[in-house]
């Protein structure tokens, strides 16, 4: 038996000799972590199956078939991954503990179920732990076959016997191979049950989805490296104190990013929120300063969000600026521009700025509503209830065109905004007649001018 100590980084899978207090491959600080490996001085085999070789072939010989991708008569998740679950997929879901990752592949199970073979292989809950929530979320069918096991070799044993449609792996930190001497969860092990899992997938046409929990960095549990070896990688986002969900596509091979599916968590499961802008706005009662009404996009859905903002008399030294939803770093520049090119006095001004309902965006669409939602609270002075406005905002304060103008008026005409202030070249390229009227502006202080004046 022959011992040797390794280093990983957890964040990116660098692997090295001896420790580092930053890693040379991503520059993270602190992520290195040792491993023990030990090895009888047997050869193994690359694959835990039987992998069929292929040739090398000319691509002008490669036959094209229809692709193949499965319904889950769930709309919204159709949509969100690009029309269906494509076979032979590897599919990551990522999400906080306890945030509804294992309720949420329930729930896709039981629509495939009807006409797909599922294995559902748990290595945290017990099978009768799995049946006493499949049974609150009144889902019966004789499809789905639970199998509590964290032994690789022995999951590739009962695929071969069950020969499924679908197999889900809850969660990839648990499970270990037994070729392998280092504890589960440990950096070499998940690199390698996640690579005989995509092998696995790619021979037999076999579906794979595999959840793995996301640690207070934000990333994957283990490696970031997971991300590049699957196919689709979807987040499950949301805040314990609130009822809905976010499932947000971070990566997909075969279809559009940066879509979501919003849903409900109640005691019955989770309910797919169809109008999340409803949603949103459903406990803004009466206008007030500091509230702003943005249509924003994610992927190709749009929704209206409310955004709230607070400015108040700094009492102590520094000035404090925190978003909550929003980056803080796009915050402090649009204060920034407004004190240079407006004459705002901010600096010694506390400013909080959150996006109402524990929704998290990253579209730049939102620095207009940001923008007035400030100068709103600072001035003590609300913004007429059926106006909503969007645009990008430059370092000189000018407001640049954003993509998609057009799927937002629809949303806030169908909400029954009257009013909507967007980019001047935008307005210019609207060619759907609503019973909305469109303000084209050209700056901030265009924006502020038709607000307050």
């Amino acid at each position: 038996m022959k011992e040797k100590v390794q280093f990983y980084c957890n964040t990116c899978g660098y692997t090295a000799s001896k420790w580092f207090g930053k890693c040379p491959d991503c520059n993270s600080w602190g992520s290195f972590t040792e491993e023990l490996q030990i090895s009888s001085g047997k050869k193994r085999n690359h694959y835990a199956f039987q992998k069929v070789h292929n040739k090398p072939v000319m691509l002008r010989d490669i036959q094209t078939a229809t692709i193949q991708r499965w319904k889950t008569q769930i709309d919204e998740f159709d949509r969100t991954i690009g029309g269906g679950i494509m076979s032979g997929s590897l599919i990551l879901i990522g999400g906080d503990p306890g945030i509804g990752k294992s309720t949420l592949m329930l729930h896709i199970a039981a629509s495939l179920s009807h006409e797909k073979k599922i294995l559902y292989v748990s290595g945290e809950e017990s099978e009768q732990q799995i049946k006493h929530r499949s049974d609150r979320l009144a889902i019966t069918n004789d499809n789905i076959f639970l199998y509590n096991e964290t032994s690789l070799e022995s999951i590739l044993s009962s695929i071969e016997e069950l020969k499924p449609d679908i197999l889900i792996i809850d969660s990839i930190q648990t499970i270990y191979s037994e070729t392998l001497d280092s504890a589960p969860a440990t950096v070499g092990q998940i690199k390698w049950v996640a690579g005989q899992l995509l092998a696995l997938a790619k021979t037999t046409s076999l579906t794979v989805f595999i959840i793995g929990h996301i640690t207070k960095e934000g990333i994957i549990a283990g490696p970031k490296l997971l991300e590049h070896i699957v196919d689709t990688v979807l987040y499950f986002e949301g805040d314990k104190f609130h009822l809905f969900r976010v499932l947000r596509v971070i990566k997909n091979r075969y279809g559009p990013v940066n879509e979501v599916c919003i849903y409900e968590m109640s005691t019955s499961g989770l309910k797919v929120i169809k109008n999340p802008s409803e949603l949103f706005l459903s406990g803004r009662l009466n206008i007030s300063p500091g509230s702003v009404i943005l249509p924003c996009m994610e992927g190709s859905r749009a929704f209206l969000l409310e955004i709230q903002a607070l400015v108040t008399p700094s009492y102590y030294g520094n000035s404090r600026r925190v978003a909550i939803g929003i980056d803080s770093n796009r915050v402090n520049m649009l204060v920034a521009v407004l004190e240079k090119k407006l004459d705002y006095h901010l600096g010694s001004q506390d400013i909080f700025v959150n996006v109402v309902g524990g929704m998290t965006i990253m579209d730049p669409a939102a620095d207009l509503a940001i923008a007035i939602a400030i100068i709103s609270s600072y001035l003590n002075k609300p913004v007429a209830e059926k106006i909503t406005l969007f645009g990008e905002i430059g370092l000189t304060g000018e407001i640049r065109t954003v993509h998609l103008a057009e799927s937002r008026i629809k949303e806030a005409h169908n909400l029954g905004y009257d009013i909507c202030l967007l980019p001047f070249i935008n307005k210019n390229n609207i060619t759907t007649k609503l019973n909305l009227s469109l303000i084209g502006i050209q700056n901030v202080k265009d924006a502020i001018d038709f607000l307050w004046q």
